[in-house]
This record gives C-alpha cells, structure tokens and sequence, in this order.
C-alpha cells in the first residue's frame, strides 16, 4: 500500500511547500496541499520534511578506518597531543599505533610534531600520525626505520621529507612522501573494510545524508562496495571515482562510466594536482605570504595531467580533479581546454575543491562549464587562511557566491575525514561564513555569504548534477523518496538553529534508514 506523509514538507532547496507527499515502491508519486488522499496510509511528520543532503566529495573508508584509529581533532599541544596517544595505545591496528586530525596551526607550540616528539611515546612501536588535511603526516623513528628513510633518502617526485639542519629526516612527510611510510603499513582485509565502510555509511546517515561521492576510492574499495551491496549492506547511494593511479586497471576491468546502479555506480576517474593550504603544499602562482620561498607541491605536473585528462577523456570517464591552489586550478583549466575542451559541459568534469580562485580562473571555469566540488566547512575551519595568503588571495579564497553567481553548478561536500561529513555544519560555515566568531577571512569576504535556498542547493541538486542524478536532491514526481526529516524548519531557522538541529528519521528509496524517534 502506498504511504502519504503529511506534514511540513518542502521539495526542492527552493523552499516549495506542500501539505503532504505520496510513496510507492520509494519513489514520490504525487503530492499537493491538504487534504491528504484518503487511499493511503498516512504518517504524520513530527519535524520538517526536506530532500535527503548529499556529500559531494568523500573519502568514506579512510573515514570509517579514521573512526577505528586515535582521533586528534582539536589538540591544542604537542604535550596533548602525545598524551592522547598514549591513552590510544591499545589501539593498534595491525601492529601501528595509527591517528589522524592534528593541526600545527591550532596547537600552541607553533611548530610541526616531529619524530622525537613520537619516541617520547614509544620508540619501539611504529608511529603514524596524519595531519587533519591528510596531506601530511608525521611518523616516529621506527616507522622510518621500517620505510627505510634516513639521510640519504631523496624526495620522491611530487613530495617532500622535512629535514633538520644536518639532513636528517624530522618525521614530516609531506604529499607522495607519505607513501614511503604507508606502503608498509598492511592494508586492511576485505572484513577490515567492510566494516569500514559500515562505521562510515551509518555515521552519515545519522547526520542526514543519503548519498555521497566516494573519491580517490581504490579497486579494492570498488569491490567491498559491490560485496556490501549485493548483501543488503549498503545504506546509502554511493557515486565512485577511482584515483588515477587505477585509470589503466579500470580500463583492464572494461568499466565504464555509468556501470552499476541507482544506489551504486561508477562515474570516473579523480586526479590530485597539489596539497594543501594548512600544509602549505597547495601549488600557488606566487608563493605563500607566510613562507615566501615556497609555492607548494605540483603532485601532478602539467604535461603529466594533459596525458592523465586525454587517457580519462578517450575512455569515456568523467574526471574530478583537485585543485585548491591558483596554480593547480590554472593547471587543471588548461588541460581541460586542451584535452576535453568544450565537451566538458556534458560531461560535467569537476574540479575539487577549487579553494583560490581570482576571477580569470572563474571566467575560464565558465566557459567551459566545468562544475566546482567544494567545501563549505573548510571557510570556518582554515582560520590562518589570510596569514598564509595575504589580504589580497584571501579576498578570493573559497568564494561561493561568487562561484554560483558566476553560473557555475556548485556542489558542495565535506572531504571526510578532513572534516566531519555534517550538512548541517557545512550549511552554517555557508550561510555565516563564521563572522560571529571573529573568522577573518569571513570578516574580510562578508560578500560571499550565501543564502540558507542556496546552501541547500550545494548539499542537494547542485551535489546531484555533479554526478548526472538530475532526479536526486528534490522531492519530485518520479524521484527516489531520499529524504532527512528535521526537528527545525531551515527555512524560517537562523543558521545555528539549523546547525543544532536533530535528524529525526532518513529515507532512502523509502525505506527509513536512521531514526531517533524511539530515543
């Protein structure tokens, strides 16, 4: 029998509103304004009805491994830092005391953790820590050891080992360097995976989200994905791209983009150009205000990218590329221009993140129809933004409304486990861009605030045309029923309302896959 929910139900980021909406089979058959059809079952809402939030861009296994390791979010010390830990000691995973989160800009000491601060821990057990970018990372002296990163160790192409003043490695491994120590720490089994991804998709689902992009997602990750589904144990709708190093095994394996389903698909392949802005490996055009002899990493230089963009493009796969330097994202232009050239508006090829971008870069991304993959959160978290960048960068530093007002389809996503894959966090770093708090780049930008309908747009439609679901994200006749039923009204809320908001109960294809209302 078909349900009818009634209620507050809005059906798209718009604000349209209806009394009540009709499911048959998970999908919305009909809806309008009271009264509701009396053929039904009927089920009254207790909170607001909206269109399930979708997380554009996700590392959704790193981020449920992330949940199984020591979490060091917030640490304020080296000292805190240690002391946390050492109370996570009893947390090896598979013989390594593993954490990610750190950040040497919110700890007092004002310097990165080296690998002495880690043998004050334990010199006898391998130490891997990851910086909350995930572009850095620290390691103890018997991870070194392990790897074999000593002195005479050269940078690898595209990364770089920090060294003291007498060239010995300090721990700090930066970009592909990081590779050195992870290609030693055992890969987790199919079952470590799996229930991974398990931790990762509940933990979403609690916060609203009923579908996320999986990025620089490995073959085996593809797999676990199609062993969760074809057991009933996938939740939440999953759109993946592969990391480009597996272009050639996706090729192999005859994927294609498109393969799979409405609740699992293959879309493509995604390229990582530079690093970071909090580890100053985001590959600038000039170079950083507060380390003037650097303009960060080009992981992927430009003639190795065009090969990457022309091998993506000929196979038929769409291509997401990060780029957060003005540097990286020029880069990625180009390429795109030259390789793909006016097909890439079909194609809906994206750019991640796309964190500096000065006006010709938008100009350039408009006329090419690229979409822009980026993340709301990062406004109100990356607080030493202006320090890093100057006045001048900062002033185009994450600017979304620019972005939108531009023309451009801007989705938007969290980067788990760089940050917590929360909407209703996201929403709120849009919508103030943390003016309240002092942020100073929200101070210096007030311009590039959006609109709660425009938020809602990244996390909804503009999230689901990145990945050709024009019929997900609204509530619409003939769309899946993914829906998140809030205790607020975001429509008539202030942003901190929204922000401390309870999820009642998620909807995916109908079926109710998170619910607090027995709490």
């Amino acid at each position: 029998m078909d349900r009818v929910y009634i209620g507050t139900i809005y059906l798209d980021y718009t604000g349209r509103r209806v009394d009540w909406i009709r499911v048959s089979n998970g999908v919305v058959v009909d809806y309008g304004m009271s009264p509701p059809p009396e053929d039904a079952e009927v089920v009254a809402l207790k909170g607001v009805l909206i269109p399930g939030f979708i997380d554009g861009h996700t590392h959704i296994f790193r981020y449920g491994l992330s949940l199984m390791w020591i979490d060091l979010r917030g640490v304020e010390s080296i000292a805190e830092l240690k002391d946390r830990v050492r109370e996570g000691m009893d947390r090896r995973f598979m013989g390594w005391i593993l954490g990610r989160g750190w950040d040497q800009d919110k700890m007092v000491d004002g310097r990165y953790p080296n690998r002495l601060d880690l043998d004050d821990v334990s010199r006898d057990i391998p130490i891997y820590l990851k910086r909350v970018c995930g572009h850095i990372a620290v390691a103890n002296s018997k991870a070194l050891e392990i790897a074999g990163i000593d002195v005479d160790t050269e940078d690898p192409p595209g990364g770089l080992i920090d060294r003291d003043e007498d060239g010995v490695p300090t721990g700090v491994l930066r970009e592909t360097a990081m590779a050195l120590v992870e290609r030693h720490i055992p890969e987790p089994d199919t079952n470590t995976l799996m229930e991974a991804g398990i931790r990762g998709f509940e933990d979403v689902l609690r916060r609203g989200v009923t579908m996320v992009h999986l990025v620089s997602a490995t073959p085996e990750e593809w797999r676990v994905l199609k062993l969760m589904k074809s057991e009933g144990r996938l939740n939440v709708r999953v759109r993946v791209y592969l990391d480009h190093r597996y272009l050639e095994w996706a090729v192999d394996s005859g994927l294609k983009m498109g393969d799979g389903d409405d609740m699992l698909r293959f879309m493509g392949i995604k390229i990582i150009t530079d690093g970071s802005l909090g580890g100053r490996t985001a590959y600038l055009r000039k170079p950083y205000s507060d380390d003037t002899g650097n303009r960060g990493v080009e992981v992927v230089p430009l003639e190795e990218l065009r090969r990457i963009v022309k091998d993506a493009f000929t196979n038929g796969f769409q291509l997401a590329i990060h780029g957060i330097g003005d540097g990286a994202i020029d880069n990625i232009l180009t390429a795109l221009e030259e390789e793909v050239g006016m097909d890439v508006a079909s194609r809906r090829d994206r750019i991640e993140h796309a964190s500096i971008m000065p006006s010709d870069l938008i100009d350039r991304a408009s006329r090419l129809g690229v979409h822009i993959s980026t993340q709301p959160q990062f406004v109100t978290s990356d607080t030493w933004v202006v320090e890093r960048l100057g006045r001048e960068r900062s002033r185009y530093t994450y600017p979304l409304k620019t972005l939108i007002d531009s023309g451009l389809n801007v989705g938007f996503g969290s980067d788990c486990p760089v940050e917590v894959p929360d909407p209703r966090e996201g929403i709120y770093a849009a919508v103030t861009r943390g003016v309240g708090e002092g942020n100073e780049l929200g101070l210096l930008t007030p311009g590039e605030k959006l609109s709660i309908s425009e938020a809602l747009r990244g996390y909804t439609i503009g999230a689901s045309m990145m990945s050709h679901d024009d019929n997900i994200g609204m509530l619409e006749k003939g769309s899946p029923f993914d829906a998140v039923e809030l205790s607020v009204d975001p429509f008539k809320s202030d942003p901190e309302d929204i922000l401390h908001s309870r999820i009642y109960r998620v909807f995916v294809n109908g079926v109710i896959r998170f619910s607090t209302l027995d709490e």
